[in-house]
């Protein structure tokens, strides 16, 4: 199974900002329609902050530090993983580093098409048009077109950070009634038992919670969201 090649020599992207204005400029330039969905900052995971972030949040973005204990957590994960997600969900592998960030962007948008209107013949639709069906490790950097296509608007909006990263996005979205995570980094989705579009946000800052409390001592933590635009609800 393929995974990332963190040689000194592999091919990295620099990272993209954890940001909701550069993550909004990447999506809209890439055929997310301004009037559909955008990004906007979760500031807390208490209630109240959470009823702040405009509704309906269609998926989650959660960055985190890689610690030992996440990859070991990682790593059971993926040695205990069976198939218990959904056929519709749409996952994707990670093995270019850095990539992460725009991993996620395309996990958050590829689970909402039905929610969304991308722009006809933009990048994005065609993009998910033609790997809707493909096996995960299918999808991306088998077929260098998307690293190609990809990596001059990521050399544009990157943050100016340094190559080598110790933090790591992944997705949180709902499918089918239940909430994923996805994460490009392990071998496939990550169910966390029932949600819905409505609760989508709350069940997903229980799961974060947990996560943050695993790492305690750090503070480089953010949560994104995705909504729709309150003129589509």
């Amino acid at each position: 199974m393929a995974t990332v090649d963190e040689t000194p020599s592999a091919k990295r992207w620099l990272p993209l900002e954890a940001n909701p204005d550069v993550m909004n400029q990447f999506l809209w330039g890439l055929g997310l329609p301004v009037d559909q969905a955008e990004c906007n900052d979760v500031y807390g995971l208490d209630e109240e902050l959470l009823e702040m972030v405009p509704k309906p949040v269609l998926a989650v973005l959660f960055l985190y530090p890689i610690t030992k204990k996440s990859e070991k957590e990682r790593l059971q994960q993926q040695e205990d993983a069976k198939k218990d997600h959904s056929n519709q969900v749409y996952f994707m592998k990670q093995t270019v580093g850095n990539a992460c960030g725009t991993i996620g962007l395309l996990h958050a948008i590829g689970n909402i098409t039905s929610e969304i209107k991308l722009s006809e013949g933009s990048f994005l639709d065609g993009f998910f048009k033609s790997t809707r069906s493909m096996d995960p490790m299918q999808v991306l950097f088998t077929n260098t077109l998307l690293y190609y296509s990809l990596f001059m608007p990521c050399l544009y909006l990157a943050s100016q950070a340094s190559e080598n990263v110790d933090t790591h996005f992944i997705c949180f979205t709902c499918v089918d009634g239940k909430l994923y995570e996805l994460d490009g980094r392990k071998s496939g989705p990550i169910s966390h038992g029932a949600t819905s579009p409505s609760n989508l946000l709350k069940d997903a800052a229980q799961v974060i919670k947990g996560m943050i409390a695993k790492n305690p001592e750090s503070l480089n933590f953010n949560v994104i969201a995705i909504s729709k635009k309150s003129g589509d609800a």
